[in-house]
């Protein structure tokens, strides 16, 4: 019998998990949540980012940025 355990992505992050992601400071995150630039969502009283809305983001600052010649 197979008793490999897969996990699956996560759907949601801590802030903390989020930053990681991205490679960026704690209070850099919090920065962008303030400032709409990252979607986050409440689950009771917990702060989290849909992990989507990270890569919608670096999506657009992909987008923004020129490329390099």
């Amino acid at each position: 019998m197979d008793t490999t355990i897969i996990s699956a992505p996560r759907v949601l992050l801590t802030v903390e998990a989020a930053a990681r992601q991205l490679s960026i400071g704690r209070t850099r995150m919090y920065e962008l949540l303030k400032a709409g630039e990252v979607t986050s969502v409440r689950v009771g009283r917990l702060r989290r980012i849909p992990a989507d809305a990270l890569a919608d983001y670096v999506m657009r600052l992909t987008a923004e940025q020129p490329t390099a010649a």
